[in-house]
């Protein structure tokens, strides 16, 4: 650009403030990303299928649900909902119960027996899923979806990995489980039980497979070095919980201790009390504000009569008697011994202290290479460093969690089916996360969060019952309307009601709405009426040349 035009560009920019046809800024409808959607680790198109909610449409609701996760049933129960604590809503009553609705969704489809809806794309390949758990059978329906032959080999004798065997009844009943799990062999996905896989590439030869998918849970309980002169029961967490359903379950004692400060020692406490202890005593080495268990399942094992000794670490065991030492937090945080010893007496120990995934079936696999903690470095793509072995779930560095689970094997069959299409797969770009503070919410009404039903605590004490209870329509319904719809026109007509040169122009439900720039003056009124921040004010773009000229003129 010459001195010249530079010198115009200025006059131009000088002369183009204030309103009319000189305006500095026009409206333009964008889409924003909201922190639901933000912060979900399947992916989860949150605000899509609350508005279908919302308006009553919940078979549609569930379709666009299950584009992203195929488990709302189970997702409704057991995930920690992180969406809910980044919702907006939190800023001024609640957050939206975003789990509750999804729950209604996911026992909506089982009890109306709603199936998968989708077309088979053409040219699919075979794909061995090693490992039934919740990564595993997600990356089994993406895969089927996409329109590859897919097979599921697990250890087990049943499906659902560490949903199964880790997580309660009274949190996660069976029935929804395995319904949800049969509707993903019901669209042709094969499950192999029972079917340990040693050796990776020969089954993958002898079975002409052209992709594996490797996803074994953490079942092998981390090693704890605790001296013991004479060690009476001890049992570690995760075999505990199998055992827990078995037709002979483990007998305990009347006195039981569990080690940790995760949930699974707050599930395998509260199990412990069913299974006839008199008393439950969890013991964890640093305070509450620093446990890994999240609050409400420590204040559901409290409510049950569990009781909790913090900053307390086990010294030493002797039959029935454990000594554990009193710890106090130094300047960091970190847990410091005191030298203080308190004697605990006991019928049976818990080992509650966390669980590594066995990937030593891997390590004769050329190329695969590993982290110090036994989990399997992978790439961006999840592949490992064997060509055509992709590895997601609990064996990788990952936050462990059902929903990361599930994310991780949509994200694998992604990748897988770029790769066996020879088109390899781009994540699309994000949009930005719109804030709190960008919102303009003009209205204020009171909408009281749906609160979920619970079993009464004398109803919970010898039995595995669903504790917390489901939505009803009219109240999974009500709670999807309290979704303020952050970054995203839901169509309120406040731009269309509030602009004063009727430059806003209706197109239809579900359209949304266009400029008329040849009225609109850059006011911002529309802007400041848009309670979502679905309007934004931009630059008002240079002419062309010629009508420089004619400002120049």
């Amino acid at each position: 650009m010459n001195h010249d035009d530079m010198t115009a560009q200025q006059d131009l920019t000088q002369h183009a403030k204030g309103t009319g046809p000189l305006r500095s800024r026009r409206p333009v409808y964008v889409d924003y990303l909201p922190p639901c959607n933000n912060a979900c680790p399947a992916g989860e198109n949150i605000q899509a299928w609350l508005a279908l909610a919302q308006a009553g449409k919940f078979k549609e609701a569930w379709q666009s649900l299950i584009e992203n996760n195929p488990f709302p049933a189970i997702h409704g129960r057991v995930c920690y909902h992180p969406c809910e604590d980044s919702c907006n809503r939190n800023h001024t009553d609640s957050t939206v119960s975003i789990h509750a609705v999804e729950r209604f969704l996911g026992d909506m489809a089982l009890e109306n027996n709603w199936q998968f809806e989708f077309e088979l794309p053409a040219g699919g390949k075979r794909v061995l899923i090693i490992g039934a758990g919740p990564s595993g059978l997600s990356a089994a329906y993406h895969l089927r979806r996409l329109g590859h032959e897919v097979e599921i080999r697990e250890a087990g004798p049943v499906a659902g990995g560490m949903i199964h065997f880790g997580i309660p009844a009274y949190r996660m009943p069976r029935k929804e489980l395995n319904a949800e799990i049969k509707r993903v062999e019901d669209m042709g996905v094969t499950i192999t039980l029972n079917h340990r896989v040693e050796n990776v590439l020969a089954e993958k030869q002898d079975g002409n497979f052209d992709a594996v998918f490797v996803a074994i849970g953490a079942h092998i309980r981390k090693k704890i070095d605790i001296p013991a002169r004479e060690a009476g029961k001890i049992l570690d967490a995760v075999t505990f919980l199998k055992e827990a359903y078995s037709e002979h379950p483990p007998k305990l004692g009347r006195r039981v201790a569990v080690y940790g400060g995760g949930n699974t020692a707050m599930d395998a406490a509260r199990i412990a009390k069913r299974l006839g202890a008199e008393e439950t005593l969890i013991i964890y080495r640093r305070d509450r504000d620093s446990m890994p268990a999240h609050d409400f399942e420590a204040d559901e094992a409290l409510e049950e009569g569990v009781k909790i000794k913090w900053l307390r670490t086990i010294k030493e065991i002797d039959q029935s008697t454990l000594k554990v030492e009193e710890m106090e937090l130094d300047e960091n945080g970190y847990p410091q011994p005191t030298g203080k010893i308190e004697t605990l007496e006991t019928d049976a120990l818990i080992l509650a202290v966390g669980q590594n995934a066995d990937t030593r079936f891997l390590q004769t696999v050329p190329g695969i290479e590993f982290n110090s903690d036994g989990t399997v470095i992978v790439a961006n793509n999840m592949m490992t460093g064997s060509e055509g072995i992709f590895a997601g779930g609990d064996m990788v560095p990952s936050e462990r969690s059902v929903t990361t689970a599930v994310g991780h094997g949509k994200k694998a069959a992604r990748f897988i089916n770029g790769y066996l299409r020879g088109e390899a797969y781009q994540p699309k770009a994000k949009h930005a996360v719109v804030g709190f503070e960008r919102l303009h919410l003009w209205y204020r009404s009171e909408a009281p969060r749906q609160e979920q039903a619970e079993l009464p605590l004398v109803e919970r004490a010898h039995n595995f019952d669903e504790i917390v209870k489901g939505l009803s329509a009219h109240e999974a319904q009500f709670e999807a309307q309290r979704c303020l719809s952050c970054g995203n026109c839901f169509e309120c007509d406040g731009c269309y009601g509030s602009c004063p040169e009727d430059a806003v122009i209706k197109l239809g439900p579900g359209k949304r709405y266009r400029f008329d720039y040849t009225l609109c003056t850059g006011c911002a009124v529309c802007f400041e009426q848009c309670p979502c921040h679905a309007i934004e004010m931009m630059p008002e773009p240079l002419p062309d040349q010629n009508e420089q000229k004619m400002v120049e003129g």
